[in-house]
């Protein structure tokens, strides 16, 4: 065996121990959050992680002041690690490992309006599965392996990695009832110049501030200027809460904005979900031959949630 590659079955308890914990550690990007989950202190973390890196002769993480990055070194390390937790959670679950930890990474407006109220409904399922759900615009880096399976709001085009269509969108402004009649928009886009829209700047990667607006514009109402009065978020879902609270017109998605619709707090003032989006929610994931059973299962159940 070439030097320098620790021989696994020289490895002591210890040291089983120590590359759990930089497992862990390396999953959440965090000895804090790898501390509450193992049951140790921050401290106790630091030193077994110090310790491996002292037996391997190499470093996995880079210190920085308010998180840890795992180094070259570390991204090879856990993505080999990562790889063999999955086999023996399948040695030990007779090969269906419907079991353990699932991290998923999911834009904000789709994990707050859609996935998180049908979480519930994945613990009846499946109750041995773990899902550490991350969420944030940031983009997802699955080399290292920290995530298993991401929802994606775009076009579809996810290069060198392997992506199923969710389920479609659909366009439309809305608003809360007092504020369609405080304006007199129902059923008069015109008068669009006299509210406030609001934006979500960070629809899908790569847009214009002002996309899904002048979108439904052009097909729509093509002889109404956008309003030069704005409120802009970086959440779909914060740009349909403020419209809840009066602020202004939102355009929202059907995929989101539909319980708020039912409930009355938003209305349509200019008519239903005429405009199909060319955007769409997408599960990606690093291509790879095959996906571990409870990932496939994941995926296969949100598939099956897409109605």
């Amino acid at each position: 065996m070439p030097s320098g590659v620790p021989m696994v079955a020289r490895l002591t308890a210890s040291q089983f121990a120590n590359l759990h914990t930089f497992l862990v550690a390396a999953r959440h990007s965090s000895f804090a959050l790898a501390a509450q989950e193992l049951a140790l202190t921050p401290s106790a973390v630091s030193h077994r992680i110090a310790r491996l890196e002292d037996s391997l002769g190499m470093r996995l993480f880079e210190r920085l002041t308010r998180q840890v990055r795992l180094t070259p070194d570390g991204e090879r390390i856990f993505a080999a690690l990562q790889t063999g937790w999955d086999g023996l959670h399948a040695a030990i679950a007779g090969g269906d490992a419907l079991a353990g930890s699932i991290t998923v990474h999911a834009r904000p407006s789709i994990a707050q309006c859609w996935l998180v109220p049908r979480l519930a409904g994945l613990a009846a399922q499946y109750p041995d599965l773990s899902i550490d759900l991350r969420v944030g615009n940031d983009s997802v880096d699955f080399r290292a392996g920290q995530v298993d399976l991401a929802l994606h709001y775009g076009d579809g085009s996810f290069p060198g990695l392997a992506a199923r269509k969710l389920m479609d969108e659909w366009l439309a402004p809305v608003c809360s009832p007092d504020y369609a009649r405080e304006h007199g928009l129902l059923d008069a886009p015109h008068n669009l110049s006299g509210a406030t829209v609001l934006h979500d700047t960070l629809a899908w990667p790569a847009c214009a501030p002002d996309a899904e607006w002048r979108l439904w514009l052009e097909s729509q109402a093509p002889e109404v200027n956008l309003p030069a009065r704005s409120l802009r978020f970086d959440r779909a879902d914060l740009c349909a809460q403020a419209a809840i609270h009066h602020a202004g017109v939102a355009m929202g998605r059907r995929r989101l904005v539909q319980p708020w619709l039912d409930s009355g707090q938003l209305v349509l003032p200019f008519g239903g979900f005429d405009l199909a989006s060319p955007q769409a929610y997408y599960l990606v994931h690093g291509a790879r031959a095959a996906l571990p059973a409870r990932v496939q299962a994941l995926l296969d159940w949100l598939l099956g949630q897409a109605i």
